[in-house]
């Protein structure tokens, strides 16, 4: 096999073999905790500007399909696992993911100990890294590692955006026959895409929502002449500061139209309300994140996936209020107006392959959207929404 190498920017080297395209790929090296979805990671706009460590020990034995996809292509800039499955075991496998990789051009490594990886990442915080399979020289590569610019003050969003708006009409996966027609459409939505997943698409679809999405530099009032009933903040990639654009138009629609935010949403909506953003040791990243909804005490295994959260207290006294809180460190990982139609949560209530405990925000967006935006956001409903897929 392929020698290749991943090197940290603080020196420490991994040595292991290629997988996917040969060559060079740097990034921002995180971790991911959950034991499946790696093709709904791989193309998760989100992980823009990353390299993605598994710490699963096995990826990749149920190969690669064509339906278990967040967006038009691949999005990470390098994988990392302990052992790529090279024969996949699956009725729905189309390629091993190698040969994925491959096709797309993404530098990868097997064959490291990913738990004294991972370990180096959470006693050391999330670093930039290389991982190189042609030029092997651990000095040079140590000395680039270094000079690498880190996701701090980059705007990502820009490179993962759509170039204009578009509308969906897809509903949510069943076994028999895939993606399906979506319900009836009872609500106009506005979808911000600052690194849109398509199961959020199809969540909103099938919670009744007939979706227009749009680029994230779309001003506050070219969104309010389409005349939604709600506006839908996305996930995205990097550092919520460096996308002041979007940032200025969520400030401008708070209090004129109902607003739900997920993830990087979350954190444009904190910055929107006057509060602030920091960035996190290692971040979020995997499936089984506990987190607390504090109005109704309910704990919620979540999917997350983010390197900044928003700090609550710089939001006090300004009619904003945490919902949700991370059981594991206690950061934020959700907010609502005390008056006005606006709430979001930091984690992925739309998470495929999942867990789904939190598919209801959904409704509570549909719900504020029935009541013309009136009141703030309600409990969850009696009934979970749509499935996601499983």
């Amino acid at each position: 096999m392929t020698p290749a190498l991943l090197v940290l920017r603080d020196g420490r080297v991994f040595r292991g073999q290629a997988l996917g395209a040969r060559g060079e790929a740097w990034g921002e090296v995180i971790f991911n905790t959950a034991m499946s979805g790696y093709q709904e990671i791989l193309t998760d706009p989100s992980y823009r500007g990353q390299i993605v460590v598994m710490t699963y020990p096995l990826i990749g034995n149920y190969g690669i399909n064509t339906e278990d996809v967040e967006s038009r292509r691949p999005w990470v800039e390098g994988f990392v696992v302990r052992e790529a499955s090279a024969v996949p075991s699956s009725w729905r496998s189309r390629m091993s993911l190698d040969d994925y990789l491959r096709a797309h051009g993404i530098v990868g490594i097997q064959g490291i100990d990913t738990r004294a990886l991972t370990r180096h990442l959470r006693d050391h915080g999330a670093q930039d890294g290389i991982i190189a399979s042609e030029d092997l020289d651990e000095t040079r590569l140590r000395a680039r590692a270094r000079t690498l610019p880190g996701l701090v003050g980059r705007d990502l969003v820009r490179e993962v955006t759509t170039d204009r708006p578009f509308t969906w009409s897809e509903g949510t996966w069943r076994l028999e026959g895939g993606y399906g027609a979506p319900a009836p459409a009872r609500f106009k939505v506005v979808a911000y895409d600052a690194g849109i997943k398509l199961n959020i698409l199809r969540q909103l679809a099938g919670a009744g929502c007939e979706v227009t999405v749009v680029p994230a530099t779309t001003p506050a009032e070219a969104v309010l002449e389409r005349e939604p009933d709600g506006v839908f903040l996305s996930n995205g990639p990097g550092d919520p500061e460096a996308v002041p654009y979007l940032v200025d138009s969520v400030r401008a629609l708070i209090g004129r139209v109902p607003i739900f935010g997920i993830c990087l949403g979350h954190q444009i909506l904190g910055l929107a309300a006057g509060g602030r953003t920091y960035k996190l040791p290692f971040g979020h990243h995997g499936a089984n994140h506990p987190v607390k909804d504090l109005a109704t005490g309910r704990v919620e295994i979540t999917s997350q996936n983010h390197g900044f959260a928003v700090d609550p207290s710089s939001l006090e006294g300004a009619g904003w209020e945490p919902t949700h809180v991370n059981l594991n460190d206690g950061t934020c990982e959700g907010l609502r107006h005390r008056e006005l139609p606006v709430f979001s949560v930091q984690h992925h209530p739309e998470a495929s392959p999942g867990p789904h405990d939190a598919n209801y925000l959904f409704h509570r967006f549909t719900g504020l959207m029935n009541t013309g935006g009136s009141k703030r956001p309600p409990g969850p409903p009696d009934a979970p929404g749509a499935p996601a897929r499983s």
